[in-house]
């Protein structure tokens, strides 16, 4: 026991050094540790979002519950969207409209070619012509832009610009 106590008391000044940095060197890893705990810590907290008592799993079921029905909805609005787009081709949206003077006699071009037509060209034209002596109207069915009936000139004008009004327009036939 002799020659430990004097080996010890030899050598006491190096081992309080190294006991002494083995503690700083312990102290800094505490210290690291702390500082990885809380960034931990607060991630988990963006995680939860404060939600107190509840583990993280009933949490991420939750989230993944909502994305679900987040997904349920998307597809129900694309399905719905899809019907609208389908009727929306079967609307009257392309019109053309020309005035004209078809007698030398009256003046303000009062009579009109007017063209009403879907997204697939299909629709109708209707025309007045007015005379001092009366108003005459005509009415022809137009498909896909073209008319079985002979068309005037004004009346195929405005089928033209009819057609020509939905060639910038999306989800044509």
């Amino acid at each position: 026991m002799d020659d430990l106590n004097a080996l010890v008391t030899a050598s006491i000044g190096a081992i309080v050094v190294a006991l002494g940095i083995a503690c700083a060197v312990l102290l800094v890893a505490v210290v690291l540790l702390l500082r990885r705990t809380s960034r931990l810590d607060r991630r988990l907290q963006g995680l939860t979002r404060g939600a107190e008592g509840q583990s993280l799993e009933a949490i991420l079921d939750a989230h993944l519950d909502k994305v679900y029905s987040v997904a349920r909805d998307v597809d129900e609005l694309a399905a719905r969207s899809a019907v609208l787009e389908a009727t929306q081709r079967r609307t009257l949206q392309r019109i053309g409209l020309v005035r004209f003077n078809p007698f030398e006699d009256t003046g303000g071009n009062q009579s009109f070619a007017l063209a009403v037509l879907d997204a697939r060209g299909d629709g109708f034209v209707v025309s007045s012509l007015h005379a001092r002596t009366g108003t005459r109207v005509y009415g022809k069915s137009v498909a896909g832009g073209r008319s079985e009936s002979n068309l005037s000139a004004e009346e195929a004008e405005a089928v033209r610009l009819a057609v020509a009004s939905g060639a910038g327009a999306t989800g044509g036939a």
